[in-house]
């Protein structure tokens, strides 16, 4: 079937229905098809091709628009009713979301498997860890509830709040059971145990969520791409640690009351002693339940033997290592008390150097996603036809599709500035190739491949190239120098300047210039004399000249369901050429002579500009480069030193904007989040403590929180980006957390007339244990994430960097620092 009947046949597949109306294809996509004149020519894998673009509405749903119009694709497959095509899908947006979700939600099933492992170890218990591990589904069930009411939707950052939230959910229930456990170990009623043990805690417990909830409102005042991105993120996170709270101070100490078969209890010198359940209430449905909750009881007991044989030599070696930790953190407690000058230097030493290495770092908007797909813009020289760009464009396609990792190759040509499947401009000396790796090719496979595409390409002659990535934020490559006049010669003039001097920048490739490479034009200019003297206008004349040549719609015939205009126009002869044009006649209709073109106009061919875009209604040229090697920030720096070099005429600007200005006002309104956060948290933390002392004190481990993220930013080679900090803004509400547990239980101890370097080594004993099981479920909890994996890992990998680095030394400092400095500053008796 030719090509035409097969389009036809494709725009009227059914896609669903709509106000009671069928809808195909043709109502909701667009086709771009060939002719006998093609302005574009398509193909995949080398054979010619029709695409049809299909957009959703701005309400709908990618995912669920897709998966609506694949299973439709299917069905025609297998029905034969669309036959005479083989149906290719090129480009699925919703593909990355769905597999970036995917990878999201078992981030968290790992990160969450991970932090009950470490809460196991140190527990030792199944029926603690299993109290603690109900925190996890409460706390995510409750959440999607709040979800729901709010409107907020299942995606990668609302997911990945979740996922960033699954280590910190068990923090809570961590504190609470540990208090209840060790009232317990020293002989209390289960009952009585967990009434003192949460009370214990409460106040802790209630000022570590709030200050870690306080964090994410500053985010609602977030300019740009951040506020945009990560307020879904915020809002999952603050409802999660909202429902864990509530099940830490309600749930935990319920489960915990319940003595179902007596435990196991070692008093203080360490004698291990069985206490008897607790009595069987009267009520028969109640002794069902306690008989159902004992069977459950014994099976985790048999559980716990099962697990404590199969991991008893990792288990005997973590005990050993925390019991070194144990033994040890006393003594270098006071020994840092006894040197605390010296230490509060050092430490000030310490974190000035993280400082720096923080201000020395690269920067960047937003980490480029890698997808396993990119794009080749070819652009040929101007006045090249559309079958030698064919040409030089399946050449490419064909080096590209003989790589092993190529899946599949679908290119375009007259046609080019895709970003999302569908054509942009078209000109007959531009093209396009999409390039589809296989799946499971990572980011530096990727990069190669393009490096190994660069040279290959550098052999075909009269070519310029340059390689982009799919794009969701607002720009498409990430050197965007924008060159404002009112004159086009001279904006071109300007723009080819800039980008020889882009060019010999380290790191900047594929530079290339929006003015360049313009489509000759025949340009008319009127002598406006000789046009009154014929007793016309120019007006009436270009409009004579549109329709002889271009034509004029005189009917319409229909074909089906279809209108075609009907064109009337000069003969072919009398419009081809510039010669044929000159001799045109101009006369109006009632002329009793006939006045040819050429007598009234000066008519020339001369090259126009390829596009002609405005910012802010003023005339502008993009130079545009990739980055390859090294981070946006500095790249920016060398770029305004080399155009700050460029002579401007009066009334010229060249400005560096793109993702450097995006990037700009969002760090300007990160650094405001971040300072109004730790005021929200300041202001809790006094509210709680009811003193102004003692949240300065803990305030103390939010900068030292710096020194890991340093750290791991130089151990991982990242830069400092939106992503970065946001992790900082989280860190400012989580590492305050240990230290309110230390001056909590500091306070407590003096309240009972303990000294207060006595108390403070106290707190620092009955402290250790939650403290490294919040800190180490948090981590491991962030780990999956960490590492990087599965599609969309970009976003997300540098904020978990970022807090398990943080988050780590600042443990390490605080658990030494904290006591240090609480007993500097604090001269009460």
């Amino acid at each position: 079937m030719n090509e035409f009947k097969a389009v036809d046949e494709i725009q009227d597949i059914v896609v669903g229905e709509r106000n009671g109306a069928v809808v195909t294809l043709g109502d909701v996509g667009s086709v771009r098809r060939g002719s006998k004149e093609r302005d574009v020519i398509t193909r995949i894998n080398g054979r010619e091709a029709v695409e049809i673009a299909v957009y959703k509405e701005g309400d709908a749903n990618a995912v669920g628009v897709a998966r609506h119009v694949r299973e439709r694709l299917e069905r025609l497959r297998v029905s034969g009713e669309a036959a005479a095509a083989r149906l290719e899908i090129v480009f699925d947006q919703s593909k990355f979301i769905q597999q970036a979700v995917d990878e999201v939600k078992g981030a968290a099933w790992e990160g969450g498997i991970l932090a009950l492992a470490i809460l196991y170890f140190f527990l030792k218990d199944v029926k603690s860890t299993f109290i603690i591990s109900t925190s996890i589904p409460i706390s995510v069930m409750m959440t999607f509830f709040v979800m729901y009411i709010s409107g907020i939707s299942l995606n990668t950052m609302s997911l990945g709040g979740l996922a960033l939230g699954v280590g910190m959910v068990v923090d809570d229930a961590i504190v609470v059971l540990e208090s209840i456990q060790r009232y317990r170990d020293q002989g209390y009623p289960a009952m009585e145990a967990a009434s003192v043990g949460t009370g214990e805690v409460g106040l802790a417990v209630s000022a570590t969520t709030l200050t870690t909830v306080c964090v994410f409102v500053p985010i609602v005042f977030v300019e740009g791409v951040a506020g945009q991105l990560f307020r879904d993120q915020a809002l999952t996170i603050t409802y999660s640690l909202l429902a864990s709270w509530v099940g830490a101070i309600t749930l935990i100490p319920m489960l915990s009351s319940l003595q179902v078969g007596g435990h196991e209890s070692r008093d203080q010198v360490g004698a291990t002693r069985r206490v008897a359940p607790t009595q069987d209430p009267s009520s028969p449905f109640t002794r069902g339940l306690m008989a159902a909750l004992r069977g459950v009881g014994a099976a985790a007991r048999g559980v716990g033997r099962l697990l404590n044989l199969i991991l008893s030599p990792f288990i005997k070696g973590f005990d050993k290592g925390f019991g070194v930790i144990q033994e040890g953190y006393p003594r270098l407690l006071r020994w840092a008390i006894g040197r605390r000058l010296r230490l509060v230097a050092g430490a000030a030493g310490v974190l000035a150097l993280a400082v720096l290495g923080l201000l020395s770092t690269g920067t960047e908007l937003m980490p480029e996603v890698s997808q396993g797909e990119f794009f080749i813009d070819v652009k040929m020289p101007v006045g090249t036809p559309l079958a030698v760009t064919d040409r030089t464009v399946q050449a490419m396609a064909e080096v590209v599709q003989g790589l092993p990792e190529t899946r599949m190759v679908y290119s375009m040509t007259g046609a080019g500035g895709a970003s999302s499947g569908a054509a942009g401009e078209e000109r007959e000396n531009i093209g396009q190739v999409h390039v589809m790796l296989k799946k499971g090719v990572r980011r530096a496979q990727e990069e190669a491949i393009m490096d190994r595409l660069r040279s290959d390409f550098a052999r075909i002659p009269s070519v310029e190239y340059n390689f982009s990535r799919l794009s969701y934020f607002s720009f498409k490559t990430p050197i965007e120098v924008q060159v404002s006049g009112y004159n086009l010669r001279q904006i071109q003039d300007l723009s080819h300047e800039v980008t020889d001097r882009l060019s010999h920048i380290a790191g900047l490739t594929d530079v290339k210039s929006s003015a360049e490479g313009g489509n000759p034009e025949v340009q008319i200019t009127f002598n406006r004399k000789k046009v009154a003297s014929m007793g016309t206008t120019i007006s009436a004349i270009a409009t004579l000249l549109r329709n002889k040549i271009q034509g004029e719609v005189a009917t319409e015939f229909m074909q089906k369901d279809r209108r075609i205009d009907v064109l009337v126009r000069a003969s072919e002869g009398e419009r081809t050429g510039v010669e044929s044009i000159r001799r045109l006649s101009v006369s109006p209709p009632n002329a009793s002579t006939q006045v040819p073109l050429a007598s009234v106009a000066d008519v020339r061919v001369e090259p126009g500009p390829a596009e002609i875009r405005r910012i802010d209604q003023q005339r502008v040229a993009l130079v545009t480069a990739n980055l390859v090697g090294r981070d946006l920030g500095s790249a920016v720096e060398d770029i305004r030193r080399a155009v700050a070099q460029v002579p401007l005429p009066a009334d010229f600007s060249i400005t560096v904007g793109g993702q450097s200005e995006e990037m700009a006002t969002s760090f300007e309104s990160m650094r405001f989040a971040i300072i109004l956060a730790i005021f929200l948290v300041y202001l809790v933390m006094a509210s709680q403590f009811e003193s102004l002392l003692h949240p300065l004190v803990i305030m103390f481990s939010i900068p030292f929180g710096l020194v890991g993220v340093a750290l791991a930013l130089m151990l991982t080679g990242g830069t400092v980006s939106v992503m970065v900090l946001i992790g900082l803004i989280m860190l400012a509400g989580i590492v305050v957390k240990n230290a309110i547990l230390l001056i909590d239980y500091t306070n407590h101890a003096r309240r009972q007339g303990v000294p207060k370097e006595e108390a403070v080594v106290q707190a620092g004993q009955v402290r250790l244990r939650p403290i490294l099981m919040t800190t180490g479920a948090t981590v491991l909890g962030l780990l999956p994430m960490a590492l990087g994996l599965g599609e969309g890992s970009e976003l997300r990998q540098p904020m978990a960097i970022t807090v398990i680095g943080g988050l780590t030394i600042s443990t390490m400092l605080t658990l030494v620092l904290i006591p240090v400095i609480y007993v500097m500053l604090d001269r009460k008796k």
